[in-house]
């Protein structure tokens, strides 16, 4: 499928009234045609894997575009110059969220993108670093616990930052990894009780959050029944 027949049919399925209903839910993409998700995901599952196709569908800058460029481009394809382009144009959570969990996580760049994303004062960018933590802990099985525990201090360094998307994203992988095993769940609340005394409403949030599922009777359950 060429990139002019798969605009076409983005075009075709626009509906600008979902546009507005999409920003209720924090999306504020520039250039939105207002397409469903499932929609998007059927185009993409006819297409399968293109990562030339995913280049192109980037660079349009449509919002659906680059939602479903993150469901065909190829992680074994993608370079770390390429990586670094794409984080620096996100400009909603889910265009973020869809390219971290379903490329770069897969890369041989995660860890290190994700310490140094982590890093990084652009909202988007930093969330991506934090949204790539939460999947490494949650799908990649060949992410140590050393691995994984060693972005426990850079969730206490970021979890001040008030900035929603940032929080939220800082939360997300705290609790991720926190219900890897339990060696990391006790790493992870020992973790969320250092954010807690932190002068911040964001870190005071982060932390009873990431708490009150952590150390629920279902999480603990779940861990001591994997041993």
């Amino acid at each position: 499928m060429e990139l002019a027949d798969v605009l076409t049919r983005l075009h075709a399925l626009a509906d600008p009234t979902r546009v507005e209903q999409s920003a209720k839910f924090g999306i504020q993409a520039g250039h939105s045609l207002g397409i469903r998700l499932p929609q998007l995901r059927e185009i993409a599952k006819e297409i399968r894997k293109n990562h030339a196709l995913a280049g192109t569908l980037w660079a349009t800058g449509i919002h659906e575009a680059r939602l479903m460029a993150a469901m065909i481009a190829d992680p074994k394809q993608i370079t770390e110059a390429q990586m670094e382009q794409w984080v620096a144009d996100f400009d909603s959570w889910d265009v973020c969220d869809g390219m971290c969990s379903e490329v770069f996580s897969r890369t041989p760049y995660a860890i290190a993108k994700a310490t140094e994303w982590a890093g990084r004062p652009e909202e988007y960018v930093k969330r991506a670093g934090f949204v790539l933590m939460a999947d490494l802990a949650h799908r990649s099985h060949k992410t140590s616990d050393e691995q994984l525990a060693a972005f426990f201090p850079l969730m206490v360094r970021e979890a001040t930052d008030e900035r929603n998307f940032v929080k939220k994203a800082v939360n997300w992988a705290l609790r991720d990894t926190g219900k890897r095993n339990l060696a990391l769940n006790a790493q992870a609340i020992a973790t969320a009780r250092q954010i807690q005394q932190l002068d911040s409403k964001s870190a005071r949030w982060i932390a009873a959050d990431a708490l009150r599922e952590l150390t629920s009777d279902k999480v603990q359950a779940k861990l001591h029944k994997q041993g």
